[in-house]
């Protein structure tokens, strides 16, 4: 029959509650370590860096519950991303204007509001794409609108566009 060491057992108890201890100080710092680096992605603010690593140094598992339970719930990074994407959509919503008529969204292609029936281009009369009724030159051809003046002519070119009637018999 084998008998046990007092001795043994308590040094293999000595080393047990060392390797115990280690573990519980490593885990400790390492706690203490992913806390700063958790709270500065998630913040700017230096104190709340502060109180975040203090209340995980000082309280430990506790505090790191407490630390869990306090934290923003999304980083920086995140927030800069779901801004981006607010910004993309506004920015999409704004690029459609609006009718001078009826104020609602219409596509840059329509000729009319399909709501309030408001005339939103006009023909060119030359080549016959449309353009914005402010719009006094045509962009595709470079024609005038009608009854727009014209740089630079002389009397003899603005008679000459005018259409000639037939003497009244």
């Amino acid at each position: 029959m084998t008998t046990f060491d007092p001795i043994f057992i308590r040094n293999l108890l000595l080393v047990l509650t060392g390797f115990s201890g280690a573990f519980l100080v490593a885990l400790w710092l390492s706690l203490i370590a992913w806390t700063y680096r958790d709270i500065r992605k998630r913040s700017r603010d230096s104190l709340l860096h502060i109180l975040a690593v203090l209340v995980v140094a000082v309280l430990f598992l506790p505090g790191i519950v407490i630390y869990l339970i306090l934290r923003p719930a999304h980083t920086l990074e995140e927030e800069y991303q779901h801004t981006l994407e607010e910004e993309a959509l506004l920015q999409s919503i704004e690029d459609n204007p609006l009718c001078p008529g009826c104020g609602r969204r219409i596509k840059d292609d329509w000729v009319a509001c399909p709501n309030c029936h408001t005339k939103l281009k006009k023909p060119c009369h030359q080549c016959s794409r449309f353009m914005e009724l402010a719009w006094n030159l045509c962009p595709y051809c470079g024609t005038p609108a009608p009854g727009m003046r014209k740089e630079n002519a002389s009397m003899d070119d603005a008679l000459r566009s005018l259409p000639v009637e037939p003497p009244a018999e």
